[in-house]
C-alpha cells in the first residue's frame, strides 16, 4: 500500500487547497498537523473523505518530527511506500499517480522529484540548493538530482530505520540528511523532473524558512555528514 504524507505547520488556506486537490489524485492522504495555531487544520474537518486522516501533534517539533510520527503510524497500518509532499501548494499534486506507479514498478527504490523552477523561485533559494546538491553528491558519491526538494516517494521501512537511529533529521535538515543516509544504506534512487511554483505573500504563500538560522543549521549538518563519511 502507498500513502501520501503531508506535514503542516501554520500553512493557512493553502493546506485546505492542497489536500482537496491531492484527494482527487490519491485515495490515502494523511496530514500531520505539527502544533499549528492558525486553525488551518479545522478546515479539513469539513472534508468528507474516507482516505483522509489528520494527525495532530500538541507542539511544533519540525518537519522531520512530524514525518516521523506519520511514518510510525503508517508502518502499523501496513503502508510500504510514502510520498512526502509540502502543504503549501508548491508541489505538483498532479504528479502523485506517476510517482506512485514508478515506485510500484521499482520496489524498495526512492523516487525523487527534481524541481523545474520558473521565475517565481527566489534566486537565493535556487543558488543555495545548488550548493547543497553539490555537497550531497560529494557525501554520497551519487548523482543526486536535488536533496532539498521535498516531493519524493520513500520506502517506509528504510526511512524509519535511518530516522530512528539518529537524533537529527527532525527539522529542515530532514530532506537532505535522510536522503544521504538512505543512499549510504544502499537504497536505489530514480529521478523525475517536475514543475514548481513559489507563491508570493499576496497569493497566500507561506514560508517558515529563516535564511540565516536555517542555512547555518544546514551548513552544520553538511559538516557533520562529511565528518561521518570520512570515518566510514
Amino acid at each position: 500500500m502507498q500513502l501520501v504524507l503531508i506535514p503542516s505547520y501554520n500553512t493557512g488556506p493553502k493546506l485546505y487547497d492542497t489536500v482537496v486537490t491531492a484527494l482527487r489524485y490519491w485515495p490515502a492522504i494523511w496530514v500531520v498537523i505539527d502544533g499549528s495555531n492558525d486553525d488551518s487544520d479545522k478546515t479539513l474537518l469539513a472534508l468528507d473523505a474516507n482516505g483522509l486522516r489528520v494527525i495532530r501533534r500538541p507542539e511544533n517539533g519540525g518537519k522531520g518530527a512530524a514525518i516521523l510520527d506519520g511514518l510510525r503510524l503508517a508502518q502499523q497500518y501496513g503502508f510500504h511506500d510514502v510520498l512526502i509532499m509540502d502543504a503549501d501548494g508548491q508541489h505538483p499534486v498532479t504528479e502523485i499517480p506517476s510517482f506512485m506507479a514508478d515506485a510500484e514498478q521499482h520496489p524498495g527504490t526512492m523516487i525523487l522529484g527534481i524541481p523545474h523552477f520558473d521565475g517565481s523561485a527566489p534566486k537565493i533559494r535556487v543558488w543555495g540548493r545548488k550548493i547543497s546538491n553539490l555537497l550531497a553528491r560529494w557525501e554520497t558519491g551519487l548523482p543526486i538530482g536535488d536533496v532539498l526538494f521535498g516531493f519524493r516517494v520513500v520506502p517506509v521501512q528504510e526511512l524509519l530505520a535511518v530516522m530512528e537511529a539518529s537524533p537529527y533529521m527532525r527539522g529542515y535538515d530532514f530532506d537532505t540528511e535522510s536522503l544521504v543516509h538512505l543512499c549510504w544504506r544502499g537504497v536505489p534512487l530514480r529521478h523525475r523532473i517536475v514543475a514548481v511554483y513559489y507563491f508570493s505573500a499576496e497569493e497566500g504563500g507561506i514560508s517558515h524558512f529563516h535564511y540565516l538560522r536555517d542555512n547555518l543549521r544546514l551548513a552544520a549538518m553538511h559538516l557533520r555528514l562529511l565528518v561521518t563519511k570520512s570515518l566510514q
